[in-house]
């Protein structure tokens, strides 16, 4: 399985969109601030994923909810967590 996931920084409150094999392990990286696109925004929360069979469906959907069409549809499926 792979995993598209949708993380939000404490820090700036900014939003980052990613897709791995091992969610867990991803999510650690990013806090310990080991990704090198992320390391300046630590901590972070996940607030969203998903699970896809393989690798390039992972990879479509990163793309799509990076997206104007994909940043809308995460704000309506996040709509009570956005708005508090």
């Amino acid at each position: 399985m792979y995993y598209t996931y949708v993380l939000q920084s404490m820090k700036d409150r900014g939003f980052y969109t990613g897709f791995t094999e091992n969610i867990k392990l991803r999510f650690e990286h990013h806090n310990k601030g080991l990704v090198e696109s992320t390391k300046d925004r630590v901590p972070f929360k996940l607030i969203y994923y998903e699970a896809c069979l393989n690798q390039a469906d992972a990879t479509r959907r990163e793309k799509y909810l990076k997206s104007y069409y994909g940043k809308m549809f995460l704000r309506k499926r996040l709509k009570s967590y956005l708005t508090g």
